[in-house]
């Protein structure tokens, strides 16, 4: 019979932190890869997600691992380098592209999900030495901040960004909505989204243009990648 689950050493971290943890890991049903398999840290299990959509956001700590780390294996079998554009991520599918933005100031990075962590409370994403620079990590060592999912397997599917501003389990209401908003001069779609259809103000090349827009005409809704 086919043990369940096998026994791994993986690196977590959190900063600067240098322990090593032994870790679980679960077959889970349809999965692949051990990427893809749920593990446990110091009693608790982790179920990596198999999928996400463009726009998934979080908002938590973020924090950085640097020269303690260099040169040795991530969680998907790459060597980690500190000077990558790379990130730790507890669930996020390996190789998805994330859009970091540090709520304190405002300065953005996009990195590339190839590790599992950190594994301390309430942080949500451990970045490089050079991601968290790029975000002022180095020098606060922690920070807020929101993820934006806008890509997969290392390629950028954003084209652009949207304001959703409604969401309606009848279209109706949606096609309502959406031609109110173009009456005051606002692009917009309705997208059947799950059981739900969504209503966007759409035309942001950029997150921060979205973001700028929002802010100034008090809109209650939040920004999703196209």
């Amino acid at each position: 019979m086919k043990k369940l689950f096998l026994f791994v050493l993986v690196l977590l971290f959190s900063g600067c932190a240098t322990n090593r943890y032994v870790t679980q890991v679960y077959e889970t049903p349809g999965a692949k890869k051990s990427t893809q398999k749920a593990y446990s840290v110091n009693g608790k299990v982790y179920f990596p997600k198999a999928t996400v959509p463009i726009g998934w956001m979080q908002r938590g700590i973020a924090s950085w691992y640097g020269p303690n780390f260099h040169g040795k294996y991530t969680s998907n079998g790459e060597i980690y380098n500190m000077y990558a554009l790379t990130a730790a991520h507890k669930t996020l599918p390996m190789n998805t592209i994330v859009k970091v933005i540090n709520l304190n100031n405002g300065k953005s990075v996009v990195v590339r999900i190839n590790d599992r962590g950190p594994f301390v409370k309430n942080r949500i994403i451990d970045l490089s030495y050079t991601a968290g620079k790029k975000i002022g990590l180095d020098k606060t060592g922690t920070a807020p901040v929101k993820l934006i999912v806008i890509g997969f397997k290392g390629k950028n599917y954003v084209t652009g960004y949207m304001i959703q501003v409604g969401a309606f389990m009848r279209k109706e209401g949606a096609d309502l909505t959406a031609k109110k908003y173009r009456k005051l001069g606002y692009n917009t779609k309705v997208l059947k989204r799950g059981d739900f259809y969504k209503v966007y103000i759409t035309g942001f090349k950029r997150y921060k243009d979205a973001l700028k827009f929002k802010t100034q005409h008090r809109l209650s809704g939040f920004i999703v990648g196209e």
